[in-house]
């Protein structure tokens, strides 16, 4: 009988959300990403102990201070875990770009053009490597530079149709909005527990930019991102792509419920969205006008830098010793 996993990857590309092997190997996903937590908390598991290890050797062995070796032996981690999770799927892994840099354009595309530089040291083309940076204004700019010397970037912590639509058009290759913060975001906010699927915040938000992005044309593939649970996942069945937890993996997996496709291009030609454009000035006092994207972005970044810094003072510790 076919799961309600089955039935998903019918109409939407199933990502792996975690840097967990053993999972990806389960529940076999065409793609997969990984995100500071996610490595942190891989970081700490004894059978992915060879990486953190071959990834302070490596930084030893580049770097002539303890801020040079640092930097080396997070950049080789992500790498490592990258290239290992590429033997398992079939498509692209997305490697995030340090978070602290979500403010400095040509810092981004620096970092990017290292981490994809030590992909192809291990092997791997630039192809099945995704860049995630963080959707400031800032970020984008990086975007559209590094998909003009032909790398691909997956903007994340996205929240809204505005920077969506930068994305569109600075020609990323991908955009990952998080429909689990922004409704965690709502439920705090107007005091509920839970909503319908049908009219989830972070649904909604999702199924608004996917439509916009279809409408106007735009080649970039939208990947919903950060469920909170299956229900929201089955409503936006139709979604470009769909990067999910373990945890729902295995519920989707455990279920036989329908999936009927929800979000489609025709009905996106037909949507009422009014196309934007967007130059700096706008896009900052839009972004500034929208109180959930505004405040996410803002928390995202600092959560991701919170566990990058404890990720590197593992790293600094291993250096030292």
């Amino acid at each position: 009988m076919a799961t309600a996993l089955d039935k998903l990857k019918q109409h939407t590309i199933v990502v792996a959300d975690t840097g967990d092997f053993g999972s990806i190997e389960k529940y076999k996903p065409q793609d997969a990403t990984t995100n500071p937590s996610l490595m942190l908390a891989a970081s700490q598991l004894p059978q992915y102990q060879h990486l953190l290890e071959d990834a302070v050797a490596y930084g030893k062995s580049k770097g002539s201070t303890l801020a040079e070796q640092t930097e080396r032996a997070m950049d080789k981690l992500f790498v490592n875990f990258g290239v290992e999770i590429l033997k398992i799927v079939p498509g692209r892994v997305s490697t995030e770009i340090d978070a602290r840099l979500s403010f400095d354009t040509e810092a981004n595309v620096a970092k990017g053009r290292e981490l994809i530089a030590l992909y192809k040291e291990a092997g791997i083309a630039s192809d099945r490597v995704l860049l995630k940076i963080a959707s400031t204004w800032e970020g984008l700019q990086a975007a559209k530079q590094l998909e003009a010397e032909g790398l691909h970037v997956n903007m994340t912590l996205l929240f809204c149709v505005e920077q969506a639509a930068l994305a569109g058009k600075n020609g990323v290759t991908l955009i990952s909005p998080f429909a689990g913060r922004i409704t965690d975001f709502y439920k705090q906010k107007e005091g509920k527990s839970s909503y319908p699927p049908s009219e989830d915040p972070g649904v909604l938000s999702v199924t608004s930019i996917y439509n916009y992005m279809r409408k106007y044309g735009f080649k970039t593939q939208v990947m919903g991102a950060s469920f909170r649970t299956k229900e929201q996942v089955i409503e936006l069945a139709g979604c470009d792509l769909l990067t999910i937890s373990p945890q729902l993996l295995g519920e989707l997996q455990a279920t036989d419920a329908d999936v009927p496709r929800k979000l489609n291009p025709e009905a996106a030609a037909n949507a009422d969205l009014e196309e934007l454009n967007l130059d700096e000035k706008t896009f900052r006092f839009l972004l500034n006008e929208n109180e959930m994207a505004d405040f996410k972005l803002a928390e995202g970044i600092r959560k991701f830098v919170a566990d990058v810094v404890k990720l590197e003072n593992d790293i600094k510790k291993r250096l030292s010793a």
